[in-house]
């Protein structure tokens, strides 16, 4: 029993990962419409980024926030010089999810020369231990913890609360409309790539900091667990996403316990194949990109 309650307890840092992940993923494709299989290679090299900053000296936190910008700029620059371009010369769905798969292989050729195939970690304590009952966290889990609440909150305040939350919604459920309204479409689009990829480079760096070491292999991991838990919660759908982030995280650590750490990814793959067989409109049926947050 304590194993499952530990286990438990590392679910919560799990979920907290996945949660940052998700929401920029299904908000990328919430209001671009693009299912951005890149994901993962920007987040390993957001990791990355990170790991070299903290190489240098300076502290791990100060890294997230740089491996947060360069995931930010990254992305922005990847939408507007590549899947722009796609997508204003009517590349379809399935197109445009090719394009991204091509990104991501040429992202992680281009840096595996960089980086090389050896696993690497960062130079940062653990910090001291904190334990609740049976579960036993160290302070960085904790603070990986509060970093993802404080987000969610953040993202709620945005998509609810603010004149460009509001825009966001409005581009999402139809772009046209929202143009003809006098919404700088594009400009809400620039801002939504820039946030989701500061989300995504963001969550690359806790991703990393919570294993023991990480590897430019990690990315395609990565990605797997924020789509499982984006499709779970319902494409488009942050709130979603936070649902299925909960459940993933869970899901994952307790059959780590009862099975085998080494098959994590492969539930969480599970699950995927099994909501978009039993129900892929997800827990939180879509009524139109971001509606829930309306």
């Amino acid at each position: 029993m304590d194993l499952y309650v530990a286990a438990f307890g590392f679910g919560l840092v799990g979920m907290s990962v996945i949660a940052i992940a998700a929401v920029g993923f299904t908000m990328q494709f919430g209001i671009t419409n693009m299912i951005n299989l890149a994901y993962g290679e920007v987040m390993i090299s957001s990791a990355y980024v990170a790991y070299y900053v903290n190489k240098a000296g300076v502290t791990i936190w100060v890294g997230m926030i740089a491996g947060a910008l360069f995931g930010a700029v990254f992305s922005f620059l990847l939408n507007r010089f590549v899947y722009a371009p796609f997508q204003r010369k009517g590349t379809s769905h399935i197109g445009m999810v090719i394009v991204s798969l091509a990104v991501s292989l040429m992202i992680a050729n281009l840096l595996l020369p960089i980086v090389g195939y050896y696993s690497v970690s960062y130079q940062d304590t653990t910090g001291g231990l904190l334990r609740a009952g049976g579960i036993v966290l160290t302070t960085n889990q904790i603070a990986i913890i509060g970093v993802a609440v404080v987000l969610m909150l953040l993202i709620h305040g945005l998509l609810r609360y603010t004149r460009l939350g509001k825009a966001m919604r409005a581009t999402a459920a139809n772009p046209t409309l929202a143009r003809n309204c006098g919404i700088p479409t594009q400009r809400v689009i620039d801002a939504v790539w820039l946030i989701t990829g500061a989300l995504c480079g963001l969550a690359g760096v806790v991703a990393a900091m919570n294993s023991d070491s990480f590897a430019i292999s990690n990315g395609a991991g990565f990605l797997i667990t924020a789509l499982a838990a984006a499709v779970l919660g319902g494409a488009g759908q942050p709130y979603g996403a936070m649902i299925g982030a909960v459940i993933i995280g869970l899901v994952t650590e307790l059959s780590a316990a009862a099975w085998a750490p080494e098959y994590k990814e492969v539930v969480a793959f599970g699950i995927l194949v099994l909501v978009m067989v039993l129900r892929p409109q997800g827990l939180l049926a879509k009524r139109g990109a971001l509606a829930a947050a309306g």
